[in-house]
């Protein structure tokens, strides 16, 4: 097989947007789309829809301030170490990947001209010409091959080390040109190359107290944990944008706090919005809503090698007391789905529609905890509002649980340093994971025996060989079968309980314009900075 960059997807309006920009006319957009399968009428609504994002011309200038919701005095410039959204954000501002994703989830030519191979295993990677870092250097193999090998050194740190350990060998070919050897096929590749960790770096960089990148802002500010300030890049090497002047970006960890900051107008972007805001924004006209449903979840971990995940039934039982439909129409605000205990949402092509959830079934938890011997204990359940929506769930499992004489203690922490104290440590707490465009890549971080965020420590021989063989699978209907597979072994055999996929919605300024839904998450896939602009 041959990956040829896609420039334009049937069912995808960003792409048809590209196509009226260089000057399809309808007659050729609309003959493309039925080519696709798009009726004619569903085609004419696509185009009104990318027509008038065509017509809404951006505006150059201005200062955009921004509040996502966790920061840590753990932030980084590092993109290998990134594990928050505020380290996306500064991430996307500062640096670029090889590829990124559209709002279909096609993976498109960003740093890289091209990405080719003949058989997944052996890939090529054509460089575009005459992009500069911020320092001037200009960019050649030799940083792609540095930036990507950094992440197979274990003393780095890498938090994609796991995903990366498949290069087995990273090569200039040229000064623009790329060999990329995998251990076995994947096909994914494309598609692994636009995930934030691998951003590009100049070749031997090793201070990261300020970023050198060759993203569409210079960094003038880094503050860990307090604020990130960047400004236009003069030489940017895209045609368009970016189109604000300068962006600051900081945490507001409380939702009230944030939401009450976004109406008062000190910032024009609040990322990630409590399902309990919602009616005051929208009874706000000043203000709209943004919203992305990619598979971002908040989890319950039980972890597999601790007391009392070790117990027998206790996780059986504790996925019979969660009240998942509950949690979807009262915490959430029907802002998302209920989720089946596994990581691959709805929106992704290799869902397993097939496993349904375990079934609120507050008898029959309380059966299997009796025989465990576990009603009557106390058992701390660790939530903050660092992991979104979790102190409300927690409080609904909590409720469902003293019905039945099971007593779980919610122990609501501080968000400040939740991520490095409570989350991969407390033997039951919870955790929120951002959306990731494929199987292998939630399997690879979140699952595998080796993963760095493996929630409930679960460990698995046959699930880890599954892994590497769907990885390596050109056949479409085997690498759907395995994923399925795989799928039903993490709702029935780990301890992460996902009890729904989660709705991210951002709030904006109805002056802020150009904010996309993107397949990473919210805030466009974190990369809003380069992509918005403030209306006059």
């Amino acid at each position: 097989m041959t990956f040829k960059p896609t420039n334009w997807t049937g069912r995808d309006d960003a792409a048809v947007e590209h196509a009226i920009r260089r000057g399809a006319s309808r007659r050729e957009l609309l003959k493309m789309l039925m080519a696709s399968g798009v009726a004619a009428t569903a085609g004419s609504s696509i185009l009104l829809r990318a027509g008038a994002a065509v017509a809404a011309t951006p505006v150059t200038g201005g200062t955009l301030r921004a509040a996502g919701w966790s920061a840590s005095t753990a932030d980084t410039l590092d993109p290998a170490k990134a594990s928050l959204s505020t380290d996306y954000v500064r991430c996307c501002a500062f640096y670029n990947r090889l590829t990124f994703l559209d709002e279909a989830g096609q993976a498109q030519m960003e740093l890289a001209e091209s990405i080719e191979t003949d058989d997944a295993r052996v890939w090529q990677v054509k460089l575009k010409s005459g992009v500069t870092f911020h320092d001037g250097k200009t960019l050649t193999a030799a940083d792609v091959v540095y930036s990507l090998n950094r992440h197979l050194d274990e003393s780095v740190g890498s938090k994609a080390n796991s995903i990366a350990k498949q290069m087995t060998g990273i090569s200039a070919v040229d000064d623009l040109t790329v060999r990329i050897e995998l251990a076995a096929p994947n096909a994914d590749l494309p598609t692994i190359l636009s995930l934030h960790h691998f951003m590009i770096l100049a070749e031997g960089t090793t201070d990261f107290t300020k970023a050198n990148g060759t993203g569409a802002f210079l960094c003038e500010v880094f503050e860990p944990g307090v604020r990130s300030i960047g400004t236009k890049n003069p030489n940017y090497f895209k045609a368009e944008g970016p189109y604000l002047d300068s962006f600051e970006f900081f945490a507001i960890s409380d939702d009230s706090a944030r939401v009450n900051a976004l109406l008062s107008g000190d910032i024009q972007l609040a990322a990630q919005l409590n399902p309990r805001s919602i009616r005051l924004i929208d009874s706000q006209p000043h203000v709209v809503k943004s919203v992305t449903t990619a598979g971002n979840y908040t989890d319950l971990n039980i972890r597999l090698d601790m007391d009392p995940g070790t117990k027998a039934g206790f996780i059986a039982g504790m996925r019979h007391l969660i009240n998942r439909e509950q949690i979807v129409k009262a915490v959430l605000r029907g802002l998302g789905e209920i989720g089946n205990d596994q990581p691959v949402s709805s929106a992704n092509r290799y869902h397993n529609p097939n496993l349904k959830p375990a079934e609120f079934d507050p008898d029959k938890a309380k059966h299997i905890f009796d025989k465990a011997g576990l009603l009557g204990t106390s058992i701390p359940v660790v939530a903050s509002d660092a992991a979104m929506s979790s102190v409300d769930m927690a409080t609904v499992v909590q409720q469902a649980g003293a019905e039945i004489g099971m007593k779980l203690d919610v122990q609501r922490v501080p968000s400040d340093g939740y991520w490095s104290n409570y989350w991969l440590k407390a033997p039951v707490h919870f955790g929120n994971i951002n959306p990731r465009p494929t199987p292998d890549i939630l399997f690879s971080l979140l699952y595998a025996s080796d993963a760095p965020w493996n929630e409930s420590h679960y460990a698995s021989e046959k699930f880890d060989s599954l892994l590497v063989e769907a990885r390596g699978s050109l056949d479409e209907e085997r690498r759907t079968e395995i994923y399925w597979d795989m799928q039903e072994m993490v709702a029935t055999q780990a301890g992460t309980l996902i009890p729904a996929y989660i709705s991210n919605v951002d709030g904006l300024s109805e002056k802020v314009k150009g904010l996309r839904p993107n397949p990473l998450g919210g805030m466009m896939g974190y990369a809003f900075a380069e992509y918005v602009w403030l209306d006059a």
